[in-house]
């Protein structure tokens, strides 16, 4: 009776770790049919590195949905806030990239924003880490042939809301906002733009100065998972 007992114990234990109810750290859901892709930038305990490997971000998108929840790193890998007092922790970005007949529309839906306040946003080359120089310059459909990853390019011929997917919002009271830019282009399919940056003002259009828009203060990496 002694021995059996080891095992039934055992099993109870495992049963419990099964149905402990903890978070998963993120939550992908395959499309059915068309239905498009959801990443979700839920938490996810701390790894051995700093930055996750661009392998497991999935492959990167040119059509579909991705949303996140923006948390600090590491709780936060595919949704990050760098600065929470800007972006606060908890809230929310749906990018909704579509095909249309002339080219390519990107949508952006905020929540959780700090309230009144206007915000850059623009899709860049790179995914997001910890680091957030390290999602790239903004991606450009046709690219400066002047301008290096760093500093990028900021030649108003380039750096244009035309050439790249600028996505301005102001919150609202509630700190909700959306803005759609519309192009007559679409993304490269080998190396389309891999994350949205939001930045911590409105972007710039003069000389020397396009496409700046101070301070990298979220990022949500655009990936399939």
């Amino acid at each position: 009776m002694r021995l059996l007992a080891v095992p039934l114990l055992l099993t109870a234990a495992l049963s419990g770790c099964a149905d402990s109810g903890l978070p998963t750290a993120t939550e992908v859901s395959p499309p059915p049919g068309s239905t498009p892709w959801f990443v979700s930038g839920a938490p996810s305990p701390p790894g051995p590195s700093a930055t996750p490997s661009r392998s497991d971000m999935g492959a990167p998108m040119t059509e579909g949905t991705v949303t996140g929840t923006f948390l600090p790193f590491p709780q936060g890998v595919r949704a990050i806030t760098y600065d929470p007092k800007v972006v606060p922790a908890g809230a929310t970005a749906q990018v909704v990239i579509g095909r249309t007949a002339k080219g390519t529309s990107v949508r952006l839906a905020v929540t959780g924003m700090v309230p009144r306040r206007t915000y850059g946003a623009h899709l860049h080359r790179r995914t997001c880490t910890s680091v957030p120089d390290d999602a790239g310059p903004h991606y450009q459909h046709s690219s400066d042939p002047k301008a290096a990853a760093s500093p990028p390019s900021v030649d108003p011929s380039y750096a244009n809301p035309r050439n790249e997917v600028w996505l301005d919002f102001t919150a609202d009271g509630q700190g909700a906002g959306s803005a759609t830019a519309a192009q007559a282009w679409s993304f490269d399919e080998i190396e389309p733009p891999r994350s949205l940056i939001v930045h911590a003002l409105r972007t710039r259009t003069e000389v020397g100065k396009a496409g700046t828009a101070g301070a990298r203060v979220a990022c949500l990496t655009l990936a399939t998972r």
